[in-house]
């Protein structure tokens, strides 16, 4: 007589995915729930009955960490795509359990007592980088999970992302046909994966439009990360005449730093942000950005989670988005 931990082990699938295959749940893919009932038949397991009437009561969860910022519950631009997340998770009878950690060895230690003390069924790994701790060790342990944004090994687990290299590099020669020459960047680290391939498609750009290489600077992806970034690249002797900013956060404090040094952001200098985060729609003046075009990212995360639950291919769960830009009023011609 074997257990479900050696089953699941047995037939390299999650505690998670064997039961719900073995409770005849729909979202689990027929092949791998009549996989999971052949080979439980053939070791003569049988489950216990008063456990599994207990777990068909309880509510299964899925977890996310958020990295923490001064003064916030982590960055703004996931909060939204998490409460449509949240929404269709429900629906299945998953709950989404959001959890703070602040630096990367806090979030090692939260998934370890996540993982290893059952807490989650499932896991979403947001603001991926590209040799990232959180997918090797949920790779090991066989957990279910989804990610958003890739790796430098994406080909090997499930994502979302949106096409930032491509947003990029459309976003600078965008300010090119309007004749800036000095386009800047203020990059996030370059060890987050969204950070390093928008910076790739800044360099792109630059390369298509035959611009030399303009100045750039790296900065936390927050307003005092663009503020300070932005302070600093003024001072430069050749001053740059656009600033194309890793985030939407960034892009605030930059205009921030504009406006102290008595210049216009879209008649001085020109601004470009990522994320399209509500406030960018009320700066002053309205910040020019951009977004993933799909209004339903949050959505399909869900999908992509149950169906990851459901013992479906990781290979087979992949998808970039294409990037928008959103003009506003900050990327006027430079004077």
């Amino acid at each position: 007589m074997s257990n479900l931990k050696q089953l699941a082990q047995t037939l390299g699938l999650s505690i998670t995915t064997v039961s719900r295959a073995l409770d005849g749940y729909s979202d689990v893919a027929v092949v791998t729930r009549e996989r999971v009932r052949a080979a439980a038949h053939a070791i003569n397991y049988r489950p216990n009955s008063a456990a599994r009437s207990l777990r068909r009561r309880k509510a299964e969860t899925v977890a996310v960490t958020l990295p923490m910022e001064p003064g916030r519950f982590g960055p703004p631009v996931f909060l939204n795509m998490l409460a449509a997340c949240s929404q269709r998770l429900a629906e299945e009878g998953l709950d989404l359990m959001l959890l703070p950690t602040a630096g990367r060895a806090a979030e090692m230690e939260t998934y370890r007592r996540l993982v290893d003390g059952g807490r989650a069924d499932a896991i979403i790994v947001v603001r991926t980088r590209l040799e990232d701790e959180r997918v090797a060790f949920l790779k090991e342990r066989a957990i279910p999970f989804v990610t958003h944004g890739r790796t430098a090994r994406a080909h090997e687990h499930a994502f979302i992302d949106g096409d930032g290299e491509a947003g990029f590099r459309e976003a600078t020669r965008l300010l090119a046909s309007l004749g800036h020459r000095r386009i800047a960047h203020i990059s996030a680290p370059q060890d987050l994966t969204f950070a390093h391939l928008r910076r790739i498609g800044w360099h792109a750009g630059l390369a298509h439009e035959n611009l030399p290489e303009a100045l750039e600077c790296a900065a936390r992806p927050t307003e005092i990360g663009g503020y300070e970034a932005t302070r600093w690249l003024l001072q430069q002797p050749s001053r740059p005449t656009g600033l194309l900013c890793a985030t939407d956060s960034i892009a605030i404090g930059a205009l921030s730093a504009l406006k102290e040094c008595g210049l216009v952001a879209g008649r001085d200098v020109a601004v470009i942000g990522h994320d399209n985060l509500p406030s960018a729609a009320f700066t002053d003046p309205p910040l020019s950005t951009m977004e993933i075009a799909a209004p339903d990212v949050g959505c399909q995360l869900a999908e992509m989670l149950i169906a990851r639950l459901g013992g479906r291919d990781p290979r087979d769960l992949q998808t970039i988005l294409p990037v928008r830009q959103v003009p506003r009023a900050t990327h006027g011609r430079p004077n």
